[in-house]
């Protein structure tokens, strides 16, 4: 039986101004309050796929640029 090698743990986007928005998402981070309450349940595959949407969210906002 192989192993796979230790992965850290994607870290958090938190970025300490928590607060959801009309449409259930943190203006802080992006975040769904669901995305939030699973976070630490979620492997990092999960996690990369949650990041990837917060910065469409973030794009679709205005809030930063494609590059």
């Amino acid at each position: 039986m192989t192993h796979k090698p230790y992965e850290k743990p994607v870290p958090s986007p938190c970025v300490s101004i928590c607060a959801l928005d009309d449409n259930e998402v943190c203006i802080g981070c992006q975040r769904t309050g669901d995305e939030i309450i699973r976070w630490g349940k979620m492997d990092n595959n999960e996690r990369r796929a949650v990041l990837a949407r917060l910065t469409q969210r973030a794009q679709a906002q205005g809030l930063i640029t494609e590059e």
